[in-house]
């Protein structure tokens, strides 16, 4: 093939339909991808992507899957237009998870696209369709995608995530035991902790103040500023500044 043949292939970078068919489809993707790239972020050499066009082989655009997730571990962060295996210095992704929607069939995500990963290298293949709460899961064993007998409890050897359910209702937990939140819920936190922390900068404020109007009375009552300062807490030095300032 000469080089201007090459040249003329196209790799589309899109199918024309939507990343996700629904909102509670797309909440599950970004919250996985989202979670997942918080986990590597530290790490430049963890790319994580959603809806993104996987090509495993050079000159046959035709060959493609884009997952709903996927992560590859030994290639850079980054954006890209589409997975291009072979400029990837080869390297598959190795965890790629499918979020079922009403236009999904299981023979669609479970005999075509998991023929696909095995085929391509994927190490882990995850499927979850919120609509009914079924979870499962595939685990390399030589050449082959295999079935996970029992998917709630697993821990992904490559990520190290646990999969539970709480209900029908996914529930990934990093190592460290953190839950993957939603966006909401991570917005909700730092508001939560936000109002924490002013709630406590206000205590000690106040706290603070009682002390500084305490020390005048207890001078009055004879203490020393030795004794002040250990029935308040307060640094020696702090008693006598204040002890200067009320002379």
């Amino acid at each position: 093939m000469t080089s201007s043949t090459a040249a003329e292939i196209i790799y589309p970078e899109s199918d024309g339909l939507p990343l996700a068919d629904n909102t509670i489809q797309f909440r599950f993707i970004t919250t996985i991808v989202g979670g997942i790239a918080g986990m590597y972020k530290d790490n430049p050499n963890v790319f994580v992507a959603g809806d993104l066009f996987w090509y495993p082989k050079h000159r046959q655009p035709w060959v493609k899957q884009a997952p709903d997730v996927m992560v590859v571990f030994g290639r850079p962060q980054g954006d890209r237009r589409s997975y291009k295996q072979w400029e990837e210095d080869n390297i598959p992704p190795q965890v790629v998870f499918e979020i079922a929607s009403p236009s999904n069939t299981i023979t669609e995500l479970e005999v075509t696209k998991l023929e696909f990963y095995s085929e391509y290298g994927a190490q882990e293949y995850y499927v979850y369709d919120p609509d009914t709460g079924r979870l499962k899961g595939w685990l390399r064993q030589g050449e082959v995608l295999t079935p996970i007998e029992v998917m709630e409890g697993w821990i992904s050897p490559q990520l190290g995530v646990r999969f539970e359910k709480e209900g029908k209702e996914l529930q990934i937990y990093r190592p460290d035991g953190e839950r993957f939140a939603t966006y909401v819920e991570i917005i909700e936190q730092k508001e939560q902790e936000a109002t924490a922390r002013q709630q406590a900068e206000q205590e000690r404020d106040l706290i603070a103040k009682q002390q500084q109007e305490a020390i005048p009375r207890l001078l009055k009552m004879g203490l020393t500023a030795e004794q002040i300062s250990d029935a308040l807490s307060l640094p020696l030095e702090v008693v006598e500044k204040l002890r200067n300032l009320d002379v």
